[in-house]
């Protein structure tokens, strides 16, 4: 594919698989995060595949996004592929007890974020009449689940955000589509439980959760289908797992 693919939150988990899986099948790659340590160790590993280029930016930060972003060099500047990964969980308390910091965090990154980042690849997108953008949603934003509630709240946006995103940007040729992942074995709960490995631990122990190379097999199958095939809304579990709060764990 002679396309230019921009990955949020590329420096771990679904993001850096995506980008593993998109680098061996050619895909130009903006890789964006905040880590510049990790994004430097990826795009050594990487471009000896494609070509690479770096952003450090967090994406709760609407000036460095679109600065970051509009400062593109020409090579990587066509943004084809646009996939808003980068999301966080933080604490999962009752609403009664919950802490402001966790819920401004979790709006902040994984609602503004996809917009400002959204925003700023969005109009290139239109002007061309092309391009595809995948939100990567979540399980929690198909199902409310006990303590989950501003986490929950912020995947329902994302939900809301991808189909308003389709239908305004459907008079332009644009595909808009989300994966919305249930139980992936990632950072995701130690970030939750704040570096509480044994606890984030628990969390799959007793059965076998989705990997990040699970969900990016089918962001690179959805990027790849003909260009009149929009997949619009994927939600997909392991064969464990059978709702928000229904794991068959041995």
């Amino acid at each position: 594919m002679n396309k230019t693919a921009l990955i949020t939150g590329a420096t771990s988990g679904i993001g850096k698989a995506t980008a593993e899986l998109f680098a061996e099948n050619g895909i130009r790659l903006v890789l964006c995060g905040r880590r510049q340590d990790r994004l430097n160790d990826l795009k050594t590993d990487l471009e000896v595949k494609t070509k690479v280029h770096l952003l450090n930016f967090d994406v709760r930060n609407r000036e460095d996004v679109f600065e970051r972003i509009n400062s593109l060099p020409d090579d990587f500047s066509k943004i084809d592929i646009l996939i808003n990964n980068a999301g966080n969980a933080h604490g999962l308390d009752p609403i009664e007890s919950g802490s402001l910091d966790d819920w401004d965090a979790m709006m902040d990154i994984n609602v503004k974020g996809l917009l400002y980042v959204s925003k700023a690849v969005i109009p290139q997108m239109v002007k061309r009449k092309s391009g595809h953008i995948i939100n990567i949603g979540s399980i929690a934003g198909k199902e409310v689940y006990p303590k989950g509630n501003v986490y929950c709240a912020s995947k329902y946006a994302v939900d809301a955000i991808n189909q308003g995103m389709r239908i305004d940007l459907n008079q332009y040729g644009i595909r808009v589509g989300a994966v919305n992942p249930g139980a992936v074995e990632t950072e995701f709960s130690n970030v939750r439980f704040k570096g509480d490995d044994e606890r984030a631990d628990m969390v799959y122990n007793g059965f076998e959760p989705l990997h990040p190379e699970d969900i990016a097999d089918i962001i690179h199958f959805v990027v790849t289908r003909p260009y009149h095939v929009n997949i619009a809304d994927l939600l997909v579990m392991p064969t464990a797992q059978a709702s928000g709060t229904i794991v068959n764990k041995r």
